[in-house]
Order: structure tokens, then sequence, then C-alpha cells
């Protein structure tokens, strides 16, 4: 979920996360210090996959899960993040922009021989320098 990001279905409104950088532990710990309720279960999806199921969301299995993970590596959550920043598009199979699905095979080819050129030119370089 992007921290800014225009309406799907209100033409010229955006969608602000103000608090997308906050820790939730940061959250609660200023929730309970100023003595504030939040509303539980607001969410209808979310009333009806944790509130109601003894089982709980998808939401809170990702949750324990990075619990789990931040036993073993303190910085999981700065490395998370930075997992979806600076994306170099060459690694990554697939992705979709829009209604656009793109596939690594799409310029495959292409990069093939500007690769092989590349290596051509710089052994050449070698040879005749």
């Amino acid at each position: 979920m992007m921290p800014k990001l225009p309406s799907t279905f209100h033409p010229g409104m955006e969608l602000i996360r103000p608090m997308y950088y906050v820790k939730e532990a940061d959250i609660i710990s200023w929730k309970d210090k100023n003595n504030l309720q939040f509303i539980q279960c607001a969410c209808k999806i979310t009333k009806e996959n944790s509130c109601e199921s003894e089982e709980g969301s998808k939401r809170e299995e990702v949750k324990r899960l990075i619990n789990e993970l931040r036993q073993k590596n303190k910085y999981i959550d700065t490395n998370i993040l930075r997992s979806s920043q600076n994306v170099n598009l060459d690694t990554i199979i697939s992705y979709r922009k829009g209604e656009e699905v793109h596939h690594f095979l799409e310029d495959y080819e292409k990069r093939k021989t500007e690769n092989a050129n590349r290596l051509f030119d710089n052994l050449s370089n070698k040879m005749y320098n």
C-alpha cells in the first residue's frame, strides 16, 4: 500500500496515509499514554476475518511472522521497507503498471544481444589497446 495514491472511486481525491512510516508499536504506545481508544473492527473485511474468527486474519498472521523475524534480525522492518524501493525492473520476473503486465521475456533477446555486443566491444578494446 502506497503512502499516497489517487482515489480509485473518487476522481480528484487522494488517499493519504500520514502515519505510513510510524511503527504500529509506537502508535499503540502513544494511544496508551494518552488513554485513547481505537475503533475496533471498523473495516468490514477486518471484522469478518479477525473479530469473528478464532484463527485471525492474514494481517495478524503476517504480524506474528514479522515478530518472529525480528527476533533473528533487528533490522527486519527497515529491510522490508527498503526491499520495495529502488527496484531494478531488469531483475524482476514480471510486474504490472496500471493495466499493463510486463514480463522479463519481452525484451530478453534484445538485452541478450546488447550484452553480447558489449562483451565483444570490451574484448576488442582490450586486444587492440
